[in-house]
C-alpha cells in the first residue's frame, strides 16, 4: 500500500528565510553601525550641555537650549546661505555641462570613442573628496600651480587663487564641477537609453531643430534623472567637508566656510558637541525637505 508524501513546505520557507537574513545580517550591522546609530547619538547630545573639552563632567539634558543657540547664530546662517550660494552655482553648470556629454555619447556611432569616454568619466567619480581637495591645492597655488602656468601662456596673471575671497570660492567650485560633471552626465545617458527609439527617429522626421527634440521628447524622460541628481548632489554640498577642508579649511577668513565645515569648527574646536548635534540634526531636516520639494515640482511633470 502505497502512501503520498506531502512536501516539507514550511521548512523548506524557513531555510530560505534564514538564509536572507545570513546574507542580509552584514549589511543591516554595517547600516545602524554607521548610520542609524550616529544620527541616534547626534539626536540624543542635541538635547544635552556635552562639551568635549570638559569630557568628565556630565551632561544635563538642557531642552531645545541648543536648537535656540543655532537660531540666534548669524555664523550658522552665514555658512548656510554660502552653501546655498555654492549649490546654485556649480549643480546648474553640472547638469548643463552633463547634458551636453550625456547627448554626445547618446548619439549612434564611434562605440570605440564612447567607451573610452565613459572609462574616462569614471575617474574623477573615484578620486577621494579629500584628494581632490589637495589636486586643487596643486593646480591653484599661486607660485607654481597649473591655473597660473596657463595663464602665463596668454599673458596674464599671476592671480592669487586660495588667498582672495571670490577666487577661493571659484576655484573650490571648480573642482566640485569637475568631480561631479561625469557624475550628472552617467546618470543622465542613463536616461537618454529610456527614450523610445521610434519617437527619436519621429521626431527627427518632423523637425530638424535639435532644441525642440530635447525639449519634446528626450527631457520629459530626463526629468526622473534630473530629480536624482538634484537630490544627491543637494545632500553631497550640505555635507560638503572633505574637499573644501583640505583645501582651504575654510578660508581665506570664512570665504568656503560651508556649513559642514562650520559644524565641524563648533564640534571639534570649539568643542561643543551639544550645539554641533543641534546643527547636524537641522541640517538633516533641512536635506529631507529639499528632497521632497525636488520630487514635488520636478518629478511631478512627468
Amino acid at each position: 500500500m502505497s502512501s503520498d508524501k506531502k512536501p516539507a513546505v514550511f521548512p523548506t520557507l524557513w531555510n530560505n528565510t534564514r538564509a536572507a537574513l545570513a546574507f542580509l545580517a552584514p549589511a543591516t550591522v554595517a547600516l545602524a553601525l554607521i548610520g542609524i546609530f550616529p544620527t541616534v547619538f547626534a539626536l540624543v547630545n542635541s538635547f544635552r550641555q556635552y562639551n568635549l573639552s570638559r569630557p568628565r563632567d556630565p551632561t544635563p539634558f538642557i531642552g531645545f537650549d541648543n536648537y535656540v543657540s543655532v537660531f540666534n547664530d548669524p555664523s550658522f546662517w552665514a555658512s548656510l546661505g554660502r552653501t546655498f550660494v555654492f549649490l546654485l552655482t556649480v549643480v546648474p553648470i553640472q547638469l548643463v555641462l552633463g547634458l551636453i556629454i550625456a547627448l554626445l555619447l547618446h548619439k549612434p556611432g564611434l562605440s570605440g570613442f564612447k567607451l573610452l569616454a565613459r572609462m574616462s568619466l569614471v575617474i574623477p567619480l573615484a578620486t577621494a573628496p579629500a584628494v581632490v581637495g589637495l589636486i586643487g591645492r596643486l593646480i591653484f597655488n599661486r607660485d607654481f600651480g597649473v591655473a597660473n602656468a596657463l595663464l602665463a601662456m596668454v599673458h596674464a596673471g599671476p592671480v592669487e587663487w586660495l588667498g582672495d575671497t571670490t577666487n577661493a570660492f571659484i576655484a573650490v567650485a571648480l573642482m566640485d564641477v569637475w568631480q561631479w560633471t561625469p557624475f550628472c552626465a552617467l546618470v543622465l545617458l542613463a536616461g537618454l537609453t529610456m527614450v523610445p527609439t521610434e519617437i527619436e527617429e519621429a521626431a527627427r522626421l518632423e523637425t530638424r531643430s535639435r532644441w525642440q527634440i530635447i525639449r519634446h521628447v528626450q527631457l520629459p524622460f530626463l526629468l526622473p534623472s534630473v530629480t536624482v541628481i538634484l537630490i544627491l548632489r543637494t545632500a553631497d554640498i550640505l555635507k560638503m567637508f572633505d574637499t573644501v577642508f583640505t583645501m582651504t579649511r575654510g578660508g581665506p577668513g570664512a570665504a568656503t566656510e560651508l556649513v559642514s565645515v562650520y559644524i565641524q569648527r563648533i564640534g571639534f574646536r570649539v568643542f561643543d558637541q551639544g550645539v554641533a548635534s543641534a546643527q547636524a540634526i537641522l541640517l538633516l531636516i533641512l536635506t529631507i525637505v529639499l528632497a521632497r520639494l525636488y520630487i514635488k515640482f520636478v518629478y511631478q511633470e512627468i
